[in-house]
């Protein structure tokens, strides 16, 4: 009828609209246009009264029926019926709009973000669920467990050729009374209050919430908290592992060992013990890589005239060509000597670095020798040093 207001088109939806869909455009505007929220805005506060009537009507099926079908609704059943709004001005002061008592819902009315107190009173933590997007919460759903990481110290010989570890960590493992669930009496019972859905839906004069059940905190069952695991369904508990450490580990290798982290919860998965390694150094081999360093003294003889010595390797001895006038600092080379690399199924190298042990001339035979052999070589191993140690282009 000409006249009639069109309250689909003040929620800014298409006729036939679902009930739903017109509860989040009622909420939307809401939000938008009341006037806690847009102080001293007279446009603002005219608008939220269209918006709250037109929800009043449409939210009601027997309201929005005689409106689909007349175009219009009144209590008389007559055009130009409308009573107001429910509780309007001869209610309670502050139910001026739509039914809604927005001064105990709000107290200060304006959010945060906008400087305010923020909202408060009873229906405080309704507001706020709603439009932080509230109200159903998902069923719990299992969880991998958590991973745990250990440090272990491990010395040269086993880092080498690796070994056996019995480790003993504290993880969390599936309650064995509850099997896990957390709920002693075994399977969770249906919430009577929200019907397992895991919310509840609270009327405030025109305005609906669907908010998170409080009985059984949005899970939509009811739990019987078990009395080992205080519900959590899982304890922690020392345990055992036995670790292999692989040949070759280095300092800084993480070894997963699966499944020997904290128990999931919900019947999820566990997850993985870490275990990063260290090793300890060695009083003469060093170790660079898969490389192996030592330092090996020989005589002066030895380095002047040549000479084959043997020298320990980590597989045991082995023989080294000295080459004749080697000198002190010099390093040789002894293939697959090293570490085993088991990603690269390699071995490194073990340098050998010679140092020249000099004779001690404790007796006069020695001193002559060394004096003969003084006369014989004359060379100055020293010659062109200063020159070299005080020129800058060096």
């Amino acid at each position: 009828m000409a006249g009639q207001k069109d309250y689909y088109e003040t929620l800014g939806l298409k006729r036939g609209a679902s009930e739903d869909e017109i509860r989040k455009a009622y909420r939307r505007l809401a939000r938008k246009y009341h006037p806690d929220l847009n102080p001293g805005d007279k446009v603002s506060e005219d608008r939220f009264k269209q918006v709250s009537e037109a929800n009043d009507i449409l939210s009601d099926p027997k309201k929005k029926a005689m409106y689909d079908q007349y175009g219009f609704y009144s209590d008389q059943g007559v055009p130009g019926g409308g009573q107001g709004f429910p509780g309007g001005a001869q209610g309670h002061p502050n139910m001026g709009f739509g039914g809604f008592d927005f001064g105990d819902s709000f107290g200060a009315g304006v959010p945060h973000e906008q400087g305010g107190a923020g909202f408060s009173g009873k229906f405080g933590d309704i507001f706020s669920q709603f439009f932080k997007g509230g109200g159903k919460q998902a069923h719990p759903q299992p969880e991998h467990g958590s991973n745990l990481e250990y440090a272990l110290s491990v010395d040269f010989w086993r880092a080498v050729k690796g070994t056996q570890v019995r480790l003993n960590i504290n993880r969390q493992e599936s309650c064995a009374l509850c099997h896990g669930s957390g709920n002693e009496g075994g399977q969770n019972i249906v919430c009577p209050s929200c019907n397992g859905s895991g919310s509840v839906t609270q009327q405030a004069g025109a305005m609906r919430f669907d908010l998170s059940c409080p009985k059984c905190e949005g899970s939509g069952r009811l739990r019987n908290k078990c009395r080992g695991c205080h519900g959590d369904g899982r304890i922690t508990t020392p345990e055992s592992v036995e670790v292999r450490i692989p040949p070759g580990v280095s300092s800084g290798d993480r070894l997963r060992v699966q499944g020997k982290g904290n128990a999931g919860t919900m019947g999820g998965a566990p997850g993985d013990l870490y275990i990063t390694i260290r090793v300890e150094d060695h009083a003469f081999f060093h170790r660079d890589g898969d490389d192996v360093r030592i330092h090996v003294p020989v005589t002066v003889w030895e380095a002047s005239l040549g000479s084959k010595i043997e020298v320990p390797t980590i597989d045991g001895k082995a023989l080294l060509k000295i080459p004749m006038g080697t000198q002190s600092g010099q390093k040789f080379r002894l293939r697959e000597k090293g570490i085993l690399n088991a990603r690269k199924q390699k071995r490194g190298d073990q340098i050998v670095e010679v140092v020249i042990h000099s004779p001690k001339a404790n007796d006069e035979r020695t001193r002559e020798i060394l004096k003969e052999l003084a006369e014989l070589h004359t060379d100055d191993p020293r010659a062109g040093l200063w020159e070299d140690a005080t020129n800058p282009t060096v």
